[in-house]
Order: C-alpha cells, then sequence, then structure tokens
C-alpha cells in the first residue's frame, strides 16, 4: 500500500552538499512521520532526523545538528533531507522510514521502508 523511493545519493567531497529525496508513493494520513536512517559499513542503523504532522515538529541527531535539515511538502508527497558540510563520517546508506506514531527512534515504530541510497564522503 505504502511505498517509499529514495534519490539523490552519491559521491561528494568533505565539506560539500547532498540532497536526498523521499518519495512518497500511495501515502494516507495514518503515516504521518516521516523519519530518515543511516547505515554505515558494520555499524548499527542510526536515526538521523525525523518529522511529524502531530505539531510539525522536526528532531535531529546530535552527530547532524546544525549541517542537516529534514522538510517535508505534502503537496508534492515528497520528504527531504538537506545535508551539509559533510563529513567523512556521514557516508552510509541512507533510507527513509515512515511510521504511525510520533517522532522517534524506535525502529519497532517504523514498517515501511525506502530501498536506501549510497552517499560517500570522500577525497
Amino acid at each position: 500500500q505504502l511505498q517509499l523511493v529514495e534519490s539523490g545519493g552519491g559521491l561528494v567531497q568533505p565539506g560539500g552538499s547532498l540532497r536526498l529525496s523521499c518519495a512518497v508513493l500511495r501515502f494516507t494520513s495514518d503515516y504521518f512521520t516521516i523519519a530518515w536512517f543511516r547505515q554505515g559499513p558494520g555499524k548499527g542503523r542510526e536515526g538521523v532526523a525525523c518529522s511529524s504532522t502531530h505539531g510539525m515538529s522536526t528532531t535531529y541527531a546530535d552527530s547532524v545538528k546544525g549541517r542537516f535539515t529534514i522538510s517535508r511538502d505534502r503537496t508534492e508527497d515528497t520528504v527531504l533531507l538537506q545535508m551539509d558540510s559533510l563529513k567523512p563520517e556521514d557516508t552510509a546508506a541512507y533510507y527513509c522510514a515512515a511510521s504511525s506514531t510520533r517522532c522517534s527512534y524506535d525502529l519497532n515504530n517504523f514498517h515501511t521502508w525506502g530501498q536506501g541510497t549510497q552517499v560517500t564522503v570522500s577525497s
């Protein structure tokens, strides 16, 4: 019923920028929360940013605060993650995910995931 498709990943130099997009197909009001996660090689899945229509709130992981910005365009059915001042440690596969709960990074709350898009930050 619900499908998420990420795009925008690629190779970028440290200090550069990328904008990831999460296209939300067949979106319903039940899935009012969209979050971005990432998973680097040999690492666990880390919550990055979250956007919820409940209070139109956003949250960010400490590691990306001040550098990443999540935004939501319901008209275009798209959630964006603007990533600036990228660091090598940002290298990971990035996933968007949908839940029916308020913002959190509890993986148990997310049942619909995109296929992932690779971000590589390297000189």
